[in-house]
């Protein structure tokens, strides 16, 4: 693949978007011990998270390149406008399992023998708009495994805060997921894609968001609770919670234009400012 088709593929899986879950990878790693986590592990849950995350938007990419192509909004992507062919995609999907799954063998036993789990929910989540509007808590759930990977990949097991840490992103992300669904609350109502804006409306949607981010806040806080966290910690909550706020005061029923802002920026900030939080707790405490 030469440097243009690679920019095409990189914007395709819109690989900027891996600031949501990576720093919350690193999050997992750092509350597991509660201190920085060695080259070793640093570097293999790095290179699994891309493996990770790589595979899944290529994986949705391919299994939705058909509903891409009808939908106004994503008909410019590569696929449906042959910009990459289907075999190179499948090509760069199999080069990242296989990162995932050394990565998860370099890490811990556990987290090799999780491999088939982390590859089934990967694939699963893009199929569940096909049939539940509780596809956003499912792919909540799998931006989920960063977090609780990281976790189990340094300490072989997965506690209550993990566990806490783990639903907080889950609510997070379906939370936002929910708005970017308002978007396409037009072309999923006629297409019968499942969202729960496309089921219940964009006003429910928005409040059923709001709902989950303010869940999320509160399991962050119940995480730091768990593990007896100091002050870097609930500012870094604080922080959260306001970034949360603030997107929800961007956008209404009736004015989704800075959706954009909301889906993206705030919500990448957020990542950025709970990882720096727990950076500055591990190491300033």
């Amino acid at each position: 693949m030469g440097l243009a088709k690679l920019a095409v593929f990189l914007e395709m899986i819109k690989f900027e978007h891996t600031v949501f879950a990576l720093p919350f990878a690193y999050t997992g790693a750092l509350l597991a011990e509660q201190r920085l986590p060695s080259f070793h592990d640093f570097v293999w849950i790095t290179l699994a998270m891309v493996g990770a995350r790589t595979a899944a938007m290529s994986l949705n990419r391919i299994i939705d390149r058909y509903i891409d192509a009808a939908n106004p909004r994503t008909a410019a992507r590569a696929l449906p406008r042959g910009l990459l062919p289907l075999g190179t995609v499948w090509l760069y999907t199999a080069f990242s399992l296989l990162l995932l799954a050394v990565s998860a063998y370099n890490l811990s036993p556990l987290a090799f023998r999780l491999f088939p789990v982390a590859v089934i929910a990967l694939t699963l989540y893009s199929y569940t708009k096909r049939f539940t509007w509780l596809c956003h808590l499912f792919l909540g759930g799998t931006l989920a495994l960063a977090p609780l990977g990281a976790w189990v990949a340094i300490t072989g097991s997965a506690d209550a805060a993990a566990l806490a840490l783990a639903a907080a992103v889950t609510v997070w992300v379906a939370g936002f997921d929910i708005i970017y669904a308002c978007d396409d609350y037009d072309f999923d109502r006629t297409a019968g894609i499942y969202s729960i804006p496309a089921r219940f409306g964009i006003a429910a949607g928005l409040r059923v968001a709001k709902v989950f981010h303010v869940v999320a806040a509160g399991l962050f806080a119940l995480c730091g609770h768990m593990l007896g966290l100091g002050v870097f910690y609930w500012l870094g909550v604080a922080a959260a919670a306001l970034l949360l706020f603030w997107q929800h005061r961007l956008i209404s029923p009736a004015d989704l234009s800075r959706a954009g802002v909301a889906f993206f920026n705030l919500n990448g900030s957020l990542s950025v400012a709970m990882l720096t939080a727990v950076i500055a707790e591990v190491v300033l405490r």
